[in-house]
């Protein structure tokens, strides 16, 4: 029943097609009307189902929203034809049918206000093609407007208020393009285009407010996005599944609870100048073989998670060109075989984790990148893993490149500047090559490399690093025209102009009087060969013959064979049945760097390996980086794996107070500690545990649980070095290396030594030889200018040979 007038006029100019009538219901009006014709309808509510078949024009004779359109069941408005309906207000109430239906046409709907509980507020289809302007579906019960069957058509400034489903739906083929549109509180994804030759053009659009995904593209769907924003959702900001392939160009994704932008499948993503900000889990997720996101110009920031920002695994290639990535846990994560990243001229700052991480067989390509503030610059994690880092800098890290596990990279003029540990750092069989990388002002090592790792070094360079340039273990990296500023440990490879281009460093053997023997390199051997066999042990009275040969350090000797001898006795007292005093061989060591602590756990550890007290006595050490993981539960994993490499031997833990930070806040490093608390009583006899550092900040890692004072009951501390210490080392140098110390020379040096400031940067052992280095160094320049050097001349070093003081 109609509660109002519809006049049927012809505005047409020609005098003849004129007409003018007046009828009670709308379907009357229709059947009147012809192609052209303009029904104006009078305020009121028409509960008819109406058809409009031909090209005419609908509207409310009072203005938008004073005509409504109501029918008890079925679609409420029909249009399978060129027409035009303005500011009507459509209303249907059947949960199986769409409330305005648009088939096989191109009419232009302007100012509809579609308020209704059915299947569909809107539904274009069989290749339709209209244009609607300012309209609003508010559908609670279903989908909001549904573009299915070869259907397109132009959205101009609409909005989807509410939807029980999606709020708008494209498949089938079809192909809409929205403009200026809004969408928001849906129950579904806010934009949903599925199927193959579907797609989606959307330019100046926002999503919001969505239970659900954002924007989901699946099955070979495609989608062009300029302009628009996504946020507030609960699920993905954006998904994209099975070969979907989507464009953004200057989209702003923020506030997302999960994965801003994920995709699956062999989907196909491309951002340009975009935005991705506050999420929860990761900013970028790309997943599956096939799968591709090519970011260019974007800034992904703020995550409100503790999840990677960009997530690259199980085969998926992800490419960043000039983005940057910061204020995140961790930037980018690269994980499994045949996954892949090539970053370009991109900056990732402000990283409370590491920046960039690659594990499981995955590959990375970072050129010209920037990497600041960061807990770890680059993490390459296990073996397989691998990739290059190319003129790369990275600044103000706690550590800036690590390599573990049998990883192998490669880093290509790189820089590593003011790192407060490392600055790069590689251990548990990891390799790596470094060609040109330079480290400057670390305030821990340059390059430290540990378990006899081999990784390859070529013309790389240390400057002011705190604890030295260089330190390696045997059998140590290969080296090749690598030099330092005179920071550099007992291991720096540049020993002046008598060294041999290339070779490899032997083991830190702290102060036996030595440098590093030279030797020219052999081939690299496969990670996948056997590991060669242990050496036989050493018996006690030679080991201790090393221990005596030390310089100085007669406390800690004293310290070391009361230990050896009360473990003595009291196995011969055991084999005598009687019982043997209690031994407490885990040792904390305290000093300052330098004082040979690392030497001294590794003869310790073969001297029990004599005694038959441990089955090997290899020295595993380890840091803070070697035990503590980024998320729960891997910190226990990482010092349960250091704990297993090290049974049968000692494992080391230097720096171990950094374990137990004065501000801990959610750090991990107590997690280590009562994790090694926990493995040290279940396996009281498999491993002696050993941990080093400065004396006042190994009082608070005591103190950092109750079960580790009871267990490190007895400290050995290493003394800084004397004057006339220092000089002895320099005199073993010196003879080692076919030197001599003229006249003056050694009372030059006890000068010398005596006005070295010792702070915490000094060296010990260290600064001793990297004097002596110093004075190689500047004996050679002096005889470069003479022509007929003689053998005598050849050998001495003179006082004029000491550097400057630091």
């Amino acid at each position: 029943m109609a509660h109002g007038v519809v006049q049927v006029t012809n505005p047409s100019s020609s005098r003849w097609r004129r007409r003018t009538g007046e009828y009670d219901t709308l379907a009357a009006a229709l059947e009147a009307a012809g192609d052209g014709d303009v029904l104006s309808v009078s305020p009121g509510t028409y509960r008819e189902n109406l058809v409009l078949d031909r090209s005419v024009t609908l509207r409310g004779t009072d203005g938008p929203g004073t005509v409504r359109i109501a029918p008890a069941s079925g679609v409420a408005l029909t249009v399978r034809a060129a027409a035009s309906v303005h500011g009507l207000l459509i209303e249907g109430q059947d949960i199986s049918a769409a409330a305005l239906l648009v088939e096989a046409s191109a009419p232009e709907l302007s100012g509809l206000r579609i308020s209704t509980r059915s299947a569909v507020g809107l539904e274009v289809r069989d290749n339709a093609r209209p244009t609607v302007r300012r309209c609003s579906v508010d559908n609670p019960a279903g989908l909001g407007i549904s573009v299915l069957d070869g259907a397109g058509g132009l959205f101009e400034e609409c909005e989807v208020v509410a939807a029980g489903q999606s709020g708008i739906s494209v498949r089938g083929g079809a192909g809409p393009r929205l403009e200026r549109c809004r969408v928001h509180h849906t129950a579904g994804a806010g934009l949903s285009v599925t199927g193959e030759h579907s797609s989606l053009e959307a330019v100046g659009c926002e999503v919001f407010e969505i239970r659900g995904a954002g924007v989901q593209l699946s099955s070979r769907a495609t989608g062009h996005f300029t302009d628009c924003q996504v946020h507030r959702t609960t699920g993905d900001g954006i998904s994209l599944d099975t070969d979907a392939v989507l464009s953004l160009a200057d989209c702003d994704i923020h506030d997302i609870p999960e994965n801003a932008v994920d995709l699956r499948a062999r989907s196909v993503l491309t951002l340009t100048r975009c935005t991705v900000r506050r999420f929860g889990r990761n900013g970028l997720s790309v997943w599956d073989p096939g799968t591709r996101a090519d970011a260019n110009h974007c800034e992904i920031h703020d995550s409100t998670g503790d999840y990677p920002a960009v997530w690259v695994s199980d085969g998926a290639v992800a490419i960043l060109d000039a983005c940057r990535v910061h204020d995140v846990p961790d930037a980018l994560f690269v994980l499994d075989r045949g996954s892949r990243a090539d970053v370009v001229d991109s900056d990732f700052t402000q990283i409370r984790n590491t920046a960039v991480s690659v594990s499981d067989g995955a590959n990375i390509q970072l050129d010209d990148c920037r990497i600041k503030e960061a807990a770890t610059g680059a993490w390459f994690r296990d073996h397989g893993s691998g990739g290059t880092l190319a003129q790369v800098t990275i600044d103000a890290t706690a550590t800036g490149v690590i390599v573990t596990k049998g990883a192998d990279p490669a880093l290509e003029r790189c820089t590593v500047t003011n790192s407060a540990e490392s600055g790069i750092y590689v251990s548990a069989e990891g390799r790596g090559t470094f060609n040109g990388c330079r480290v400057t002002g670390s305030r821990g090592y340059g390059f430290h490399i540990i378990d006899g790792c081999r990784s390859t070094l070529t013309r790389c360079r240390t400057e002011r690093c705190a604890r030295g340039g260089y330190e390696f273990a045997e059998p140590g990296p290969v080296t090749e025209e690598c030099t330092s500023d005179g920071a550099a440990t007992e291991e720096e490879p540049h020993l002046g102009p008598a060294a041999p281009a290339q070779t490899t460093a032997a083991q830190s053997y702290g102060l036996l009087g030595g440098v590093p023997v030279q030797r020219t390199s052999a081939p690299t051997a496969s990670l996948s060969a056997e590991p060669p066999a242990a050496p036989p042990a050493r018996d006690s009275e030679t080991v201790l013959g090393d221990l005596d040969a030390l310089v100085g350090l007669d406390s800690v000797k004293r310290e070391v064979r009361t230990l050896i001898d009360l473990i003595s006795v009291g196995r011969r007292r055991e084999q005598a049945g009687l019982k043997a005093p209690s031994a407490r061989r885990h040792l904390v060591f305290t000093g300052s760097p330098g004082t040979g602590k690392t030497t001294v756990a590794r003869l310790y550890g073969e001297i029990l390996a004599s005694l038959g007290v441990l089955e090997r006595g290899h020295l595993v050490e380890v840091a803070r980086v070697d035990l503590v993981g980024e998320h729960i539960g891997s910190t226990a994993i990482r010092t349960q794996e250091a704990f297993d490499r090290a049974r049968g031997g000692v494992l080391f833990i230097d720096e171990a107070y950094a374990l137990a930070p004065e501000d801990a806040g959610r750090d991990f490093g107590r997690e280590a500690i009562d994790t090694l608390v926990k493995l040290m009583e279940d396996h009281r006899d498999a491993v002696v545990v050993i941990v080093a550092g400065y004396t006042e900040e190994m009082e608070r890692f005591l103190t950092s649980n109750p079960g580790v004072a009871s267990r490190f009951s007895r400290t050995v501390t290493f003394g800084d070095y004397s004057a006339e210490e220092l000089l002895r080392i320099v005199e073993s140098q010196a003879a080692d290396q076919e030197y001599q110390l003229g006249e003056d020379t050694g009372e030059a040096l006890l000068k010398y030594f005596g006005a070295v400031p010792r702070g915490p940067g000094f060296g010990n052992g260290r600064t001793a030889r990297q004097t002596f280095e110093a004075m190689v160094e500047r004996h050679a320049v002096r005889l470069a200018h003479v022509a007929e050097p003689t053998h005598e001349e050849l050998q001495l070093l003179y006082p004029e040979d000491l550097p400057e003081l630091p």
